[in-house]
């Protein structure tokens, strides 16, 4: 089933006096740097047109896109901690591919990459949108490509949106 986020943010409050921030996926004027995989590359390609083109469409500048690509998916906490330390970029996106195989090596790398990404986002309080597939085939990563790097734009707009009114 296909999530889908509203194109305009619809008021969210529950309860009547008590302040609730409603979601904002207004890209003007965001930096945000992504980090793809280039394991699995027609696959990660995929989650990086859609994830590209919804930026865009979510009012990013196409100056303000900043993609770097690494070997695989472990080679990725690495490079969002680098640019989550510049101070160059409002929110950050993880991109790749990782499919089963027949030995442990699935787990190791689908369980360190996402160890790595969530580490790496609570340590520098940068919003990072983990679009990293986790499939059991090329057929279930090729099915969900395109939403998840969609989803994967909104999430990181809306989250740094939201941590710009907190802090």
């Amino acid at each position: 089933m296909q999530r889908t986020q509203p194109e305009t943010p619809r008021k969210q409050s529950r309860y009547d006096g008590i302040a609730e921030i409603d979601p904002d996926f207004d890209g003007t004027g965001l930096r945000v740097g992504v980090v793809m995989a280039r394991f699995n590359l027609d696959i990660c390609e995929g989650l990086l047109s859609a994830c590209t083109d919804e930026l865009l469409r979510l009012g990013v500048a196409r100056a303000d896109i900043r993609i770097a690509t690494v070997p695989g998916a472990l080679e990725i906490p690495l490079v969002l901690q680098t640019m989550a330390n510049s101070g160059r970029f409002d929110a950050l996106v993880a991109l790749g591919a990782v499919i089963r195989g027949e030995t442990y090596h699935f787990e190791l790398v689908s369980n360190e990459m996402g160890a790595g990404v969530t580490r790496v986002g609570l340590d520098t309080g940068l919003p990072i949108a983990n679009g990293v597939l986790t499939t059991e085939d090329e057929d279930q990563a090729l099915v969900r490509m395109s939403e998840k790097g969609a989803d994967c734009a909104r999430a990181a707009v809306e989250m740094a949106r939201l941590l710009k009114v907190l802090r």
